[in-house]
């Protein structure tokens, strides 16, 4: 396996037709099946898929193999640099878990996340992860919706207004207030580039919220895995506990409603648990995960 040769496109017309055929092969598999086996599946399979395209960026390092899966962004944020899959053989598990973190640290990269889902090798993979210095954590609630139950009678001020991000220009005020919000300070440039590398709609779309004119809020809807993901949800400091970042994620989840999707999924942080509930959002699962810090 060589951890450098990661997946990269060419030119950027061949590679905007390959993001909508990516697109228009997604839209036939709305899921239907609200059952809590169906969605707990849905609000993990988006993630992963969300990972999958950002890994389509040329500011991104995707790399795919029959033994490992992984997303590296330049941002520096576990979020964001994950290894997603793991089918390792038990007689080179430890050497190629180490080949792996010593390609991470050559790019600079102190944090990421390293996923051990059900179907993961070796079987004592986890025994493994906690052996090269990872930490098994509890993630955040994964929760899902029925966009067709939604609570839509939130307060908002009557001075915000929700706009796509449709070009570059638009994009960078996105990023702004996103490092913002979520204390990104240092990646703004590596954050646009990321974005900036993919078609501005579907299946990602991302939307800015702005108050009297002012950028103050962010969010992106994900369409992957028969749902809608809502990601990347922020609202600088000043804003917040207005309603602003719930109506930011009901713009996005009324437009997947409007594309036809059944089911909104999302990954939330302490700070929006009451926003998502209020919303409707069901805690159905925890996202957890093995995290990395780097040396020390």
């Amino acid at each position: 396996m060589q951890l450098g040769s990661a997946d990269r496109r060419g030119t950027r017309m061949p590679r905007l037709r390959s993001l909508r055929l990516y697109w228009e092969g997604k839209m036939s598999e709305v899921l239907l099946d609200l059952s809590i086996p169906a969605l707990v599946t849905a609000i993990k399979g988006n993630l992963f898929e969300y990972y999958r395209y950002l890994g389509r960026s040329i500011q991104a390092e995707f790399y795919e193999s029959p033994y490992l899966t992984w997303l590296l962004t330049g941002i520096l944020h576990p979020f964001l640099n994950n290894i997603i899959r793991t089918q390792l053989a038990p007689d080179n598990v430890d050497d190629l878990i180490e080949e792996t973190l010593t390609h991470f640290r050559s790019k600079n990269m102190t944090q990421l996340s390293w996923w051990a889902e059900q179907g993961s090798q070796p079987l004592d993979l986890a025994e493994h992860l906690l052996a090269h210095g990872l930490i098994y954590t509890e993630g955040g609630p994964g929760m899902a919706a029925d966009l067709l139950a939604l609570n839509e009678d939130i307060t908002t001020p009557v001075d915000l207004t929700i706009e796509r991000v449709i070009d570059s220009s638009t994009l960078q005020k996105w990023v702004d207030v996103c490092v913002l919000g979520f204390d990104l300070f240092g990646s703004e440039r590596a954050s646009f580039d990321l974005f900036a590398g993919l078609d501005f709609d579907l299946p990602l779309r991302s939307y800015m919220g702005c108050l009297k004119g002012e950028p103050v809020a962010t969010a992106q809807l994900f369409l992957g895995a028969g749902v809608a993901g809502i990601y990347c949800v922020s609202t600088v400091e000043e804003a917040r506990r207005r309603g602003i970042g719930a109506t930011i994620v009901l713009a996005a989840l009324r437009e997947a409603r409007d594309l036809g999707y059944r089911a909104g999924i999302l990954h939330s942080t302490t700070m929006g648990y009451s926003v998502y509930r209020r919303l409707g959002f069901q805690e159905l699962c925890k996202m957890n995960h093995f995290y990395w810090s780097g040396p020390g």
